[in-house]
């Protein structure tokens, strides 16, 4: 999107714009580390991160995209046989058998039993695949793969599972074109961006500092909270400058955006794990996603510089990053989203003071 176009999109929704007043909306005030003194806006100089320039976790293990095409078929359930070992030796995901047999958990399978065992493209996740990887390597929307593996919260894959790859349409570009042109959305981040796990492994603790010496390996699963706790505050204080919902021009805006001075410090909104932080998605420049637990995630974009990192955990009004242009944003802003589970919700009320 050009930036006239954006300027036109922008002046569109000005109508729409409200204020946020420092009475209106009142902050409890944050509990900032001794490191953090309000008046400082940033951590000493050994906890800055800068926008990193290294490979993003989601692809810190390359994905070969050597899925195998099982034929549809059956399989009669032989003895000391589990499901696990139908889809060894058949190829296929023991999910999809499990589905297309209305197996439910624990996937009990009896001695005899006639399994019909789905044909399609299965491709074997290693240790430390993500889905966005894997999507990639073969050219196509990781929601798609989330859809055809009816996958849920919390979208963590599982070494040694076999994912079903969808078919593409005929007269699509080659698989190798339509990984070159793979783009992101906060969705494939949100749900696609962990590293695989081993059935035997337990995602590694939050890390309580940014520093160089303490990140988590890329390939390492981190563990998110399991419970949502306390309440939600607001990132920043400044004027409402973008609503959620349908804009006046057609676009949709998943989120609020709130127009503050350049370099204001952006609070995380509840306590949660860094899930990502990067510059990958092109119109929103330097973005971090953090996920609260009970599938609540919280999205903040444009900002000028990042101040953590991935498997981060930070409380609530603690700064995160600084507000900035970057990406698609004529003024320095923050844009601000909300997401219960995979669905964007509007944050006006989930926020104090309304």
């Amino acid at each position: 999107m050009g930036a006239g176009r954006r300027s036109v999109i922008l002046a569109a929704a000005l109508p729409l714009c409200g204020c946020i007043p420092d009475g209106a909306r009142p902050l409890p005030p944050p509990s900032y580390p001794p490191y953090q003194q309000p008046q400082q806006h940033r951590p000493a100089t050994d906890e800055v991160v800068t926008l990193p320039s290294a490979p993003p976790a989601w692809q810190a293990r390359p994905v070969t995209a050597d899925a195998r095409e099982i034929d549809a078929s059956s399989y009669i359930v032989r003895p000391g046989d589990t499901l696990r070992a139908v889809a060894d030796r058949t190829g296929a995901g023991s999910e999809a058998i499990a589905r297309a047999n209305g197996i439910p958990p624990p996937y009990t399978i009896r001695i005899g039993q006639r399994l019909t065992i789905p044909g399609g493209r299965y491709h074997l996740v290693r240790s430390g695949e993500t889905g966005i990887a894997i999507a990639r390597a073969y050219g196509i929307d990781w929601s798609r793969i989330v859809t055809a593996n009816e996958l849920t919260e919390p979208y963590v894959l599982r070494v040694g599972m076999r994912v079903l790859i969808p078919g593409t349409a005929p007269g699509r570009t080659s698989m190798e074109e339509r990984a070159t042109a793979f783009r992101l959305d906060v969705d494939d981040l949100v749900t696609g961006s962990s590293p695989a796990i081993a059935s035997t492994q337990r995602p590694a603790r939050a890390t309580a500092s940014a520093s160089a010496a303490r990140v988590l390996p890329a390939t390492t699963p981190v563990a998110e909270p399991s419970r949502f706790s306390g309440a939600f505050v607001w990132p920043v204080r400044g004027e409402l400058v973008g609503r959620f919902g349908p804009g006046a021009s057609g676009e949709k805006n998943n989120g609020i955006k709130i127009a503050v001075p350049l370099d204001t410090p952006i609070k995380a909104a509840a306590d949660g794990v860094v899930a990502y932080a990067g510059e990958e998605i092109a119109a929103l420049g330097g973005l971090v996603i953090v996920k609260h637990g009970d599938g609540w995630t919280t999205v903040y974009g444009h900002a000028s510089k990042l101040l953590v990192r991935r498997g981060q955990a930070v409380k609530r009004g603690q700064t995160i990053a600084e507000s900035g242009d970057s990406g698609f944003a004529d003024r320095p802003e923050l844009h601000f989203e909300m997401r219960k589970g995979r669905t964007p919700v509007n944050p006006l009320p989930q926020l104090p003071g309304l």
